[in-house]
């Protein structure tokens, strides 16, 4: 009886080299015994370790601000009911609600708005820190040539998606767009998502935004991401409506 060929370690290439250079998900990790190898095993605590740290890292709000300044457009900073990040984490409902102060400070600033720009570090500050501003410089240069009132920019302290609903009810805002940190993976500690409601407010369930994840440079990058939400803004006032009757396809914007 003729033995079988040796097996071959994925970490030589081989059948897994190819897919390898797709994706930066782990596939064909190596193995000894019934074990990962050490290589991998040690690669995979790093990646959960910068997660876990992505989590809990506070957003800097003063170079975000300093950033966001130098678009040529206000910003403000407000925060929500979670009045630090532990309380953020274990109170997601504390959220998505504003304090007095903040309510007060939009309330102020409330005009006859097409969109308003949320930021919030959500689960990971270093996303917004590194993309949010790139983005905006592009959709806030397409949406000026297209004569959208936009509403001073808000970067929020501890707040999730929909606290967006607030802030543009305060402002009178038609939109919103929300960028935040999502949830770090092994493969990706940061991670921006943008979250872009019609005519939010306080009963906006999640079915009614659009999302588009994954933004960072080893996903989906700055001008490709500009330019859906753009699209996808217009396509909202256009149609007046969002979420899952408005679909992004690659044929265009299609709505229900």
């Amino acid at each position: 009886m003729s033995r079988p060929p040796p097996r071959q370690d994925p970490a030589d290439g081989g059948l897994w080299a190819p897919l390898r250079r797709l994706t930066a998900a782990r596939i064909g990790l190596p193995r000894s015994g019934a074990s990962l190898s050490t290589s991998a095993l040690l690669d995979f605590q790093l990646a959960h370790a910068r997660a876990r740290d992505a989590v809990w890292e506070e957003l800097d709000e003063a170079t975000l601000q300093s950033d966001l300044d130098g678009l040529g457009h206000a910003a403000l900073t407000v925060a929500s009911a979670a009045g630090d990040r532990q309380r953020y984490l274990m109170r997601p409902d504390l959220g998505r609600r504003l304090t007095p102060e903040a309510i007060a400070m939009l309330s102020a600033q409330a005009a006859a708005f097409d969109v308003v720009f949320v930021v919030s570090g959500g689960l990971s500050a270093r996303a917004v820190e590194a993309h949010a501003a790139p983005v905006l410089a592009e959709v806030l240069d397409a949406l000026r040539t297209q004569g959208w009132r936009v509403a001073p920019l808000v970067i929020v302290r501890h707040g999730r998606v929909a606290i967006g609903d607030a802030i543009a009810g305060l402002l009178r805002a038609q939109s919103a767009a929300v960028l935040i940190g999502e949830r770090p993976g092994l493969s990706a500690p940061d991670s921006m998502g943008a979250y872009l409601t019609w005519q939010p407010r306080a009963q906006t369930s999640d079915a009614e935004r659009n999302c588009i994840s994954n933004i960072r440079p080893g996903g989906i990058g700055y001008a490709e991401a500009a330019d859906k939400i753009v699209r996808l803004l217009a396509a909202m006032r256009r149609r007046r409506l969002s979420g899952v009757q408005l679909k992004d396809s690659e044929s265009g914007l299609i709505g229900g």
